[in-house]
């Protein structure tokens, strides 16, 4: 083979070597920065595509999915705790916009961290521990807000802010829990004091109720013994023609008298009793029941 025939074959694969480095592909969800001398020339979309051998190049390819960065920022609340805050920040690079994202931004989890910072800075210190607690939302909804409107002339979208936890200092976490633990034995003090207070009320109003109704037992039972003692009187002055009143009485209170005994000698728990068994015991007996009666009579006819 001679020098023309070798030169010739170099010269093809030179050709053949420049042809096929013209060609580039793009994945989906993706964009390609085509340069030219190093300087800017367009953006190539997904697929196939083409640039000229040696003065066109790629100079890099940009994704356009959603990115999560994730952040930890540490500052200090109104009541002076020291809260770590982790924060999520999903962002994409806006398919119309990928010279600005690639030319102006050199460092774009950086630039979002410093505006997490800034706005986080703004609004933390000027809440109490509850306070942040409660503005979850409003933390996450106040960061997106900034950064929607700083990072859009960079070509950025932010698709979320996610304020995924409030993280209080260790010993701040302890004495709430201790807090938390002494107020709800507070409430369940209340709580048993109140059971009690109920069941002492319950208690007494049982009893007052008892007492009641035994002194309205006592009562009926004494207005029934002294309507029997009538009906006896009445009886037997009408079959005795002549005999008074008190003479009835004293005949009744004789009977009573021996029932009485009769029932303590049958009780199996009977002590041993010692009683003045002569006739004029139980006149004296019946005498003062007559007397405490007519002076009840006398009483009731008073009022």
């Amino acid at each position: 083979m001679d020098g023309s025939s070798i030169f010739g074959w170099v010269m093809f694969l030179l050709a053949a070597i420049l042809v096929l480095g013209s060609f580039f592909t793009v994945n989906t969800a993706q964009a390609a920065v085509i340069t030219r001398f190093g300087k800017f020339l367009r953006i190539a979309s997904p697929g196939l595509g083409w640039k000229w051998p040696i003065i066109d190049s790629v100079a890099s390819k940009v994704s356009l999915r959603v990115q999560q960065i994730t952040l930890t920022m540490e500052t200090k609340t109104k009541d002076n705790v020291f809260v770590t805050i982790p924060i999520s920040v999903q962002n994409r690079v806006r398919p119309e916009r990928v010279f600005d994202a690639y030319y102006k931004l050199a460092n774009p989890v950086a630039q979002i961290q410093s505006y997490v910072e800034q706005v986080i800075l703004g609004h933390v210190p000027g809440m109490t521990l509850d306070e942040v607690f409660a503005s979850q939302s409003g933390i996450a909804a106040a960061v997106k807000k900034e950064l929607d409107s700083d990072m859009s002339e960079f070509g950025y979208e932010i698709v979320n802010v996610l304020v995924t936890d409030i993280v209080p200092d260790s010993k701040v976490k302890s004495a709430m829990n201790d807090i938390n633990a002494a107020q709800r034995e507070q409430v369940a003090a209340n709580a048993r004091g109140e059971a009690d207070k109920i069941l002492v009320v319950k208690k007494a109003e049982a009893e007052a109720e008892s007492k009641a109704l035994q002194g309205q037992g006592i009562a009926n039972q004494r207005k029934a013994i002294v309507e029997g003692l009538q009906a006896s009187i009445e009886q037997f002055q009408k079959v005795v023609n002549g005999a008074t009143a008190q003479e009835v009485m004293q005949l009744v209170m004789v009977t009573q008298y021996f029932d009485t005994l009769k029932s303590i000698g049958e009780s199996d728990k009977t002590n041993t009793l010692f009683l003045s068994h002569a006739p004029g015991a139980v006149g004296d007996i019946s005498e003062q029941i007559l007397t405490s009666m007519m002076g009840a009579d006398k009483a009731n006819a008073a009022r």
